[in-house]
């Protein structure tokens, strides 16, 4: 069974619950497949470490064991819990979840990414929570593994909300999954814009990058669906126009396959693999152009920092991507898996700072307007006050 709370964060977690949230504290359950380091964990970290911020009673379970952003979470006073699943198929996780949402009596789960979604529909009918209180979020097109949207469309009838982090998401969930619209909700993802924009540039020289020469940017997870083959493909092609570096920040599956492709292709020395990092809005702010050539996303948090960061972006015409980025507006958009089409597109912002300038400062005056943190969080916390308001209701209100 599971219990509340765990491991090291015990002392810290037991102050967190012993303080008084007020009368109008919401009691919220997270639930995620992983808290691993990751666009989805780093996003509920922040959310939940802003609820509790604000008095709400929060508390996160992760069907896997404990990751990264496990201790984050519990250093930031916010009480989280471990399942312990080996495997997607482990159904004792999903009885460790149901567990406890019995013990904990939440007036709102919120599940995300896809196992913790079927997960926690599972755990509420196991343990006689009310479905109508259950909030379920995808923030991706996912492409990879259709199967998914044929298990979404099948249980969908098992939660109150879908919630979708860009248009092309909620599109993509009615659209692909049959997702009723009626269920669909969209809450446009947010960053800390005046932390991001005030970084202080990091020295290049610390990392070995060269002052001399213009650097590229990526960040993320390094997973084939990024397009990390096509990235190292144009890098090899711009440096036969001019002498270019590339930064690879982040880690992922596809790191001895990333690493193999930039020995082949004669960049050891020009592409540089960062690792895992916690100063990117520094390293942003130290880069020349944004590189993103995603084959597909959601809202890429990667994308939204960079607007914030002032720094011309070239990402790829894909979901989510384009729900972000204007060709010519507000960066540059190149077709998916065109390496020439992405060398061209920086090396033309290399060539023409007046087209960078532009671009970047349109897509800061972007950012500012609709993609605040700030504005984020209170869309979240308006949802969860709406569904207990109004959890008795068997239709769910319009879309948003």
């Amino acid at each position: 069974m599971c219990s509340w709370p765990c491991g090291s964060s015990r002392a810290r977690i037991s102050d967190h619950q012993n303080r008084s949230p007020g009368p109008a504290a919401l009691r919220i359950l997270h639930a995620i497949t992983d808290l691993n380091t990751g666009g989805v964990p780093l996003h509920l970290l922040r959310l939940a470490t802003h609820l509790h911020q604000q008095g709400e009673s929060v508390r996160v379970i992760c069907l896997s064991p404990p990751g990264p952003v496990s201790k984050r979470l519990a250093d930031a006073g916010v009480a989280t819990e471990a399942c312990h699943a080996t495997g997607w198929w482990d159904w004792r996780a999903v009885e460790r979840l149901a567990s406890a949402i019995r013990d904990s009596s939440p007036d709102v789960v919120h599940s995300l990414l896809f196992h913790a979604n079927i997960a926690a529909r599972f755990a509420c009918l196991l343990s006689g929570f009310d479905s109508h209180r259950l909030i379920c979020e995808i923030q991706t097109v996912e492409i990879e593994r259709p199967w998914h949207l044929t298990v979404d469309r099948c249980t969908q009838h098992l939660c109150r909300w879908m919630v979708g982090n860009s248009p092309s998401v909620i599109d993509h969930l009615a659209s692909r999954a049959s997702i009723a619209r009626s269920r669909l909700r969209l809450i446009w993802g947010g960053v800390d814009v005046e932390a991001i924009a005030s970084a202080k540039p990091v020295d290049r020289r610390v990392l070995n990058l060269k002052e001399t020469e213009p650097l590229l940017l990526w960040v993320g997870r390094l997973d084939p669906v990024k397009g990390l083959d096509v990235l190292v493909q144009a890098t090899a092609a711009a440096n036969r126009v001019r002498p270019v570096q590339l930064a690879i920040v982040g880690d992922g599956p596809y790191r001895e396959e990333l690493a193999r492709r930039i020995n082949e292709h004669g960049l050891a020395g020009r592409v540089h693999l960062l690792g895992t990092r916690t100063d990117v809005p520094r390293l942003l702010r130290a880069a020349d152009v944004f590189v993103f050539p995603s084959r597909t996303e959601g809202l890429p948090n990667a994308l939204l920092e960079a607007m914030a960061a002032t720094i011309p972006i070239v990402t790829t015409d894909v979901p989510g991507c384009r729900d972000l980025i204007e060709s010519e507006r507000t960066g540059l958009l190149v077709p998916a898996d065109d390496p020439g089409a992405l060398a061209d597109a920086v090396i033309r912002i290399l060539q023409d700072r007046s087209l960078a300038r532009r671009l970047s400062r349109a897509a800061a005056t972007h950012v500012r307007g609709r993609h605040h943190r700030q504005r984020c969080f209170e869309a979240y916390r308006a949802l969860y006050r709406e569904t207990t308001v109004t959890a008795s209701q068997a239709v769910p209100s319009r879309l948003q």
